[in-house]
């Protein structure tokens, strides 16, 4: 008798080592990948808890300028939806049919400031030939660089448009992203930065010096879209809710102009 259960439990043994594997059912909530600009850090970190508390479906989140951001998609990232600071390089990825253009949607938008650390007595007045230049001293200005940073783009064409960029253009600490930009300014290391509004919003630790006229650069806009190879079926709902009246006093909370008209896919 005990030869026989011997036998049987190796026969069972063998049966649960070779059988395939059994997988629970899929309840369709597998995490949505949102690749988003560095600005909308806070914001979209509070519309991914509440899209979960809803839903019950996880948010993670990858954030970084959107230059680096487009560039990780088009070497094949894994993100779902793309959420770009600047019309530019969402342009990029659509060019490359990277993004599920049909899904685009022109979220929010921002406005570009100039900061200075919280305890500066810095005074300016953001008009043409400001004294920008005398005004940093020996110090340098933060921005993102804008050969590649939206934000350091609007920071260039903006000082350009202010006849000061000659000026101050050989003394800007090039940030790789807006956020580090602050934090340049957040530290002390430069008494004056150009960032978005939305960012001393979410900084205690800087003050708005001024604001740049909207005629000095192109209006700032952030798109979001699905991206072109997201498999997760749940992602057109976040978009959606993004887009929905929900989702606009969130953004309104931390500064953004809510742009989005109804659902985005």
């Amino acid at each position: 008798m005990k030869k026989i259960v011997g036998v049987f439990s190796v026969l069972v043994l063998g049966a649960l080592l070779f059988a395939p594997p059994v997988f629970a059912a899929d309840d369709g909530k597998h995490p949505i990948t949102v690749f988003g600009a560095a600005s909308l850090t806070e914001v979209l970190q509070d519309l991914g808890d509440a899209f979960t508390k809803d839903t019950s479906i996880p948010v993670r989140f990858s954030f970084a300028s959107s230059s680096a951001l487009a560039r990780q998609i088009e070497n094949g990232a894994p993100a779902d939806l793309f959420f770009s600071a600047d019309l530019d390089w969402m342009d990029y990825l659509q060019a490359r049919a990277l993004i599920r253009t049909a899904t685009r949607v022109d979220m929010v938008g921002n406005q570009l400031i100039l900061v200075a650390p919280v305890d500066s007595k810095v005074a300016l007045k953001i008009e043409p030939h400001f004294p920008l230049a005398a005004t940093l001293g020996k110090g340098r200005l933060a921005t993102g660089d804008p050969d590649s940073v939206p934000a350091g783009r609007y920071a260039k064409e903006a000082l350009i448009s202010l006849g000061v960029w000659d000026s101050v253009s050989a003394r800007l600490v090039r940030a790789d992203s807006v956020r580090a930009a602050l934090a340049f300014v957040d530290r002390g290391e430069t008494p004056l930065g150009i960032v978005y509004a939305t960012d001393a919003t979410a900084d205690p630790r800087v003050k708005i010096v001024g604001v740049f006229p909207e005629d000095t650069h192109p209006p700032i806009i952030y798109p979001a879209a699905l991206t072109a190879d997201s498999k997760n079926p749940t992602a057109a709902r976040l978009l959606d809710f993004l887009a929905s009246p929900p989702a606009k006093p969130i953004f309104e909370k931390e500064g953004f102009a809510f742009l989005a008209q109804g659902g985005g896919a």
